[in-house]
């Protein structure tokens, strides 16, 4: 028998129906589903069959020296035994193996994972190894005929990565949470991607922080032309620094009777097709129709394995030859939303993609491979498919053509300026108005021509601080600095938030971010740098090309780390004091209402959580919390109680394959909160009297 094993059961069934022509029938190997026709089965996994850990000896966190933790064992744990069980069921009965996984690092250590268990049962079982970019009947057919042997050197690199992040988060989270005494939901995470991650975001906000703005006054004027057209000028210098020159200068223009147009320049310009969606900016530019990475990737996996567009994972931005973009283009010529620029498309003599700089192997930019329409998606899938469909029509589309045009007016002996922007072609926005910009109309005008002052304002204002991080921002700069990878980035970004490290989108840290990276930049620079977590990255990368080993790469970042450790230890109290004051700051929820005193949260003796006022016992103004959930106290003020800050609570969850993420709940004031609470109390109690009597 050839058994098939894919990363999913909802991929599974669709690769099945695939091969089989539709005929694949569902049964069951122990507790997993399996779809067999023919003398094949196609079986999918639940992501990670196993996950590297510490032995049970280690897991006391107060008994153990988190340093033991750099040269201890590591083992791996098996995740679902009934996975393993089904897998050495399969190894008996198979004749040969097709390892079917997402073709990428995490895909193929999954791939690896399963092999290590059937061979265990019977090593000369053969494999071979199935690479598809997306699950459609034409690449699941091809790649099936042209299978290939298993990489284990990009496994490898998996496996490595997943031993130096326990390795490094293990023993740095335990002996900063140790040295704060923050244990439970309360710990103080450390990583070696996710701290210097933070380090961007807290460097960001003080710059911000150090920020003087400064006063500056700008000259508006409102002119009509002879056709009695209006248009505004700026005057030609921008900013007046001081406002005594500025009110000068305003009297000079409001003294003259009437201007003359000085100079008219217009210019064609071209606005090019954008590149096709590698991750990163395919992330980029669903933030700017309002997604956050975590949840457009999640999104884009649902639609990847609908078999709707290309594997979202890919650092690629320029199209292979092999790719038919007029195949494509053909699927969507009767399609209602997209038929008609399609066949617009299919027209051109030749189809001339854009490229980006980056080219890479493994799998093209992202792109649709078949037609959806939108009674078939929710809303949400539906945006982000017509996302990637408009991207790939624009980058075979033409350069939209703009026609700028520069005015400049004498008044007074002064200079005023005007500018217009008019769309002369749309090009490729005709498809993509996502990055089409307003156009400017000016009237009409010619040199020489006279103007009048309709109206002329001294406008106040002020430099802005550099801007805030988006998250999409993030994930741009994390590339940049080779922080993570195109399938972690917006991981660790979503951990930084459920951590309680950074607030609203642009992302703002918390006190308790400044803390810990106060901390690590003062004792333990190398953490907050980019260069380590690079160079291991680099270091990976080799792996998968076979340059390096994996155990030899694991202990060098083992040295690394024992370097980080050294200094860490001998400034251990500092580093308590820090956090523990950040601590105390980051659990102040507004002030009290009858005495005016700072309110936090804190847990009983009993265990439970409370809001208290910071001067009990002479004030007893107390709140209730829930039991359970890592308290984050947001920026926001309460409406109806503006010396209160709104709360939200971040609960625990296990994600499915290859991640996983918490839930966040919006608890809002927790005064509201008590007093509705009360008021429910009240209710029922007014019920049951009206019963009673």
């Amino acid at each position: 028998m050839h058994y098939i094993i894919t990363e999913k059961g909802t991929t599974a069934k669709r690769i099945a129906s695939i091969l089989s022509g539709g005929k694949a029938e569902r049964s069951r190997i122990g507790k997993i589903d399996a779809y067999k026709f023919d003398d094949k089965v196609v079986v999918g996994l639940s992501g990670h069959i196993f996950r590297v850990d510490f032995p049970d000896s280690y897991n006391n966190w107060s008994k153990i020296d988190p340093y033991e933790l750099i040269d201890a064992k590591i083992v791996q744990v098996a995740l679902r035994r009934d996975l393993i069980k089904a897998l050495e069921q399969i190894a008996k009965d198979a004749d040969a193996v097709t390892i079917a996984t997402d073709y990428d690092r995490e895909g193929e250590l999954i791939g690896v994972e399963a092999v290590k268990v059937m061979r265990s049962v019977k090593p000369g079982i053969k494999i071979d190894r199935m690479r598809y970019s997306a699950i459609t009947e034409q690449a699941i057919r091809e790649s099936f005929n042209a299978r290939t042997e298993v990489d284990y050197n990009l496994a490898a690199s998996a496996e490595a990565r997943e031993m130096i992040d326990l390795i490094w988060g293990a023993a740095l989270t335990r002996f900063v949470s140790l040295t704060a005494n923050r244990l439970g939901d309360e710990f103080f995470s450390v990583g070696r991607v996710q701290s210097p991650t933070l380090a961007l975001l807290v460097d960001k906000e003080k710059e911000i922080e150090r920020f003087i703005p400064r006063k500056y006054w700008e000259l508006h004027a409102k002119l009509r032309t002879e056709d009695g057209s209006l248009f505004t000028a700026i005057h030609e210098r921008g900013k007046f620094w001081s406002v005594e020159e500025a009110k000068e200068v305003k009297a000079k223009i409001e003294g003259a009777d009437e201007g003359v147009v000085k100079e008219v320049k217009k210019r064609l310009r071209r606005d090019n097709p954008p590149t096709p969606f590698d991750t990163t900016s395919f992330i980029r530019a669903a933030s700017s129709i309002g997604f956050t990475p975590r949840r457009v990737m999640n999104i884009a996996e649902n639609l990847y394995l609908q078999g709707l567009i290309s594997y979202h994972r890919t650092d690629n931005t320029t199209y292979p030859e092999t790719l038919d973009l007029k195949g494509i283009l053909n699927l969507f010529k009767t399609s209602k939303d997209f038929g008609e620029y399609a066949q617009s498309l299919l027209k051109k003599k030749q189809l001339k993609p854009t490229a980006g700089k980056k080219k890479t192997t493994d799998h093209p930019p992202i792109h649709p491979v078949s037609v959806a329409t939108q009674d078939k998606l929710d809303k949400d899938e539906w945006k982000v498919y017509e996302l990637v469909v408009r991207r790939f029509m624009a980058t075979l589309s033409d350069a939209a053509r703009w026609e700028d045009t520069g005015v400049k007016v004498e008044l007074g002996g002064e200079l005023l300026g005007a500018k217009g922007h008019e769309l002369k072609h749309p090009g490729f926005l005709t498809v993509y108005p996502y990055q089409k910009k307003e156009e400017t109309k000016l009237p009409p005008v010619e040199e020489g021509e006279r103007v009048w002052l309709e109206e002329l304002e001294l406008v106040e204002k002020e430099t802005k601080p550099p801007n805030r991080l988006s998250q999409a921002g993030l994930i741009k700069k994390m590339e940049e600095l080779g922080l993570g990878t195109k399938s972690t980035r917006h991981e660790i970004i979503g951990k930084l938030y459920e951590r309680a490290y950074v607030q609203g989108n642009p992302s703002r840290p918390t006190e308790k971010a400044f803390a810990l990276i106060d901390s690590l930049e003062k004792y333990a620079a190398m953490m907050t740098k980019p260069d380590m977590t690079r160079a291991l990255e680099r270091e990976m990368d080799w792996i998968s090309e076979g340059r390096r080993s994996k155990d030899d790469v694991v202990e060098e970042s083992r040295e690394m780390l024992k370097a980080v450790f050294q200094e860490m230890m001998e400034n251990r109290d500092e580093i308590a004091k820090s956090l523990k004051e950040a601590v105390k700051a980051d659990r102040i929820v507004g002030t009290c209402p009858e005495c005016g005193a700072n309110l936090f949260w804190a847990t009983s003796k009993r265990k439970k959580r409370f809001i208290g006022c910071s001067n009990y016992p002479a004030c007893s103004f107390s709140l209730p919390l829930p039991s359970s959930g890592r308290v984050i106290v947001t920026g926001e003020r309460c409406d109806v109680h503006p010396t209160m800050f709104k709360l939200k609570i971040a609960k625990r969850g296990r994600g499915k394959n290859k991640g996983g993420s918490g839930r966040v709940w919006d608890f809002g004031c927790p005064y509201c909160n008590y007093l509705q609470w009360q008021d429910s109390k009240s209710d029922k109690g007014n019920d049951r009297g009206e019963e009673e009597g």
